[in-house]
């Protein structure tokens, strides 16, 4: 053989493979142009919030949703579609007010917080002490307390510092005496609209009323309080907690064409509260991770691996439908490459929070790392992909509550990341409608799903054997 010929064939066989930008760009491009000119995911969300509305678990809309939701995976020729049984809560609102009673007389803009008990029928009327946190609470101790309502009017510091004087505020007051709890709705900014979200009894702990009134009336009756003035406030919360009840998650996939026991999963939640319509949270999510999956099998696109759209149930109020799913895949867990969440609204996207979990950040009896700087270095790769439509960042540290367990036994998480302006002001409100969804966001946000769900399905590589 000629010598020049055989350097020529030596070197072609340890030249490296064009590398994950150059490789994925012309179908990438594809994917951001289909999804920047896809109408069908916005009037699937319309759809979804106009004709079915909230969707609380235990609720007979959570359930139309969940078979209108499989129904439309069928229709988008999607494979393997099941709805898998779950248990969940079954709580019941019911009536509720709060009235301020001294010194002046006026109705409080109020909202029960989920899983919350019922007053009695004729209600609580008591002084209201008021903590701005827990050490404030702590200090005033069991005789200033006791037989009072607590108020906590912490600073605003955003969601996650914040949020735990709504989760366990009614038990630390209890601990203490309280006969109820209010709490300062959980936003920065507010015009008069209570926020509910779900609260924790702590275990062995009495259960008491707790609710979130608005920025606005935490406000007024701190000004009254600081004033020298004693205030008395009567709650009435017909609140009702009933034995779980059944609902589902709502499955689908593109299958693998060359490793379909390997599974990329994305989606949401479909359950919501009971107020507004759960437009950015989360039917939002699961519209942008099920139109992104579409639009991969509306192309002809045949990704090497599974790529799968999951609407988990109850991500509100117990994860129940997040755990039934990783029962679910038992130890196929380990053929989970990724996991991709979208559960912070459908503003203008910025890229992905990635990372890992399984606490050492290995996955179960290996003793592997499960992510690397390699890993890392390949997903920064894919954000370049997605640099055109300004939505490529790639940051540490992604995942999300219904794909934790998962995340938590090894599997690279990621988490859409979002501008974030006003996705607390309107979540968990009458106000999250989906008026809200600004139409170009929401297809930037299906767009850049498109594209790294369908890379992370595709390359060559899995995440986590990256070294």
């Amino acid at each position: 053989m000629n010598k020049r010929i055989t350097v020529f064939l030596l070197l072609a066989t340890v030249a490296p493979a064009a590398d994950i930008t150059t490789q994925y760009k012309a179908i990438s491009q594809k994917l951001i142009n289909a999804a920047l000119e896809d109408t069908e995911g916005m009037a699937r969300l319309e759809f979804l919030c106009d004709r079915i509305g909230n969707r609380v678990t235990g609720s007979v809309n959570l359930q139309r949703a969940i078979t209108w939701a499989a129904a439309e995976m069928k229709k988008a020729g999607l494979e393997n579609i099941q709805t898998q049984p779950v248990k969940v809560p079954h709580w019941i609102r019911g009536k509720e007010s709060a009235t301020l009673l001294g010194p002046v007389t006026k109705s409080l803009t109020m909202m029960g917080l989920g899983l919350s008990v019922g007053t009695p029928k004729e209600g609580i009327t008591a002084d209201v002490v008021i903590a701005t946190s827990f050490e404030d609470l702590t200090a005033m101790g069991r005789e200033k307390v006791a037989g009072k309502i607590v108020l906590f009017n912490p600073e605003w510091k955003g969601y996650g510092p914040t949020v735990t004087y709504r989760t366990t505020g009614a038990s630390k007051a209890a601990e203490l005496g309280a006969v109820a709890m209010l709490v300062r709705s959980m936003t920065g900014t507010s015009l008069q609209s209570p926020h509910t979200g779900t609260l924790q009894y702590a275990e062995g702990t009495k259960k008491i009323p707790a609710a979130a009134v608005s920025v606005e009336d935490a406000a007024l009756i701190a000004r009254i309080a600081r004033g020298g003035t004693q205030v008395r406030v009567h709650l009435m919360m017909e609140a009702v907690q009933l034995p779980d009840a059944d609902s589902h998650n709502v499955i689908g996939e593109i299958r693998g064409s060359e490793l379909p026991n390997e599974v990329v999963v994305l989606g949401g939640h479909i359950d919501s509260w009971d107020v507004g319509q759960g437009a950015n949270d989360d039917g939002s999510g699961i519209m942008a991770t099920f139109q992104a999956v579409a639009l991969i099998k509306n192309l002809g696109l045949k990704p090497r691996r599974t790529i799968r759209v999951v609407f988990w149930t109850a991500e509100e109020n117990s994860g129940s439908g997040a755990k039934a799913y990783r029962e679910l895949v038992g130890a196929a867990v380990k053929d989970h490459v990724a996991a991709i969440e979208m559960d912070g609204g459908a503003e203008k996207p910025l890229g992905f929070g990635f990372g890992s979990g399984g606490g050492a950040g290995r996955r179960r009896g290996s003793g592997a790392p499960a992510t690397s700087q390699a890993a890392f270095d390949r997903v920064t790769e894919i954000g370049k992909l997605l640099e055109g439509i300004d939505c490529g960042k790639i940051t540490p540290g992604g995942g999300g509550a219904d794909i934790s367990p998962l995340i938590t036994d090894g599997v690279p998480g990621f988490g859409v990341a979002t501008s974030g302006a006003h996705y607390n002001d309107w979540h968990h409100t009458q106000a999250d409608t989906f008026d809200k969804i600004v139409p170009r966001d929401f297809q930037l946000n299906v767009a850049q799903l498109a594209v790294m769900s369908y890379v992370l399905a595709d390359m060559p590589e899995r995440l986590d054997q990256m070294k």
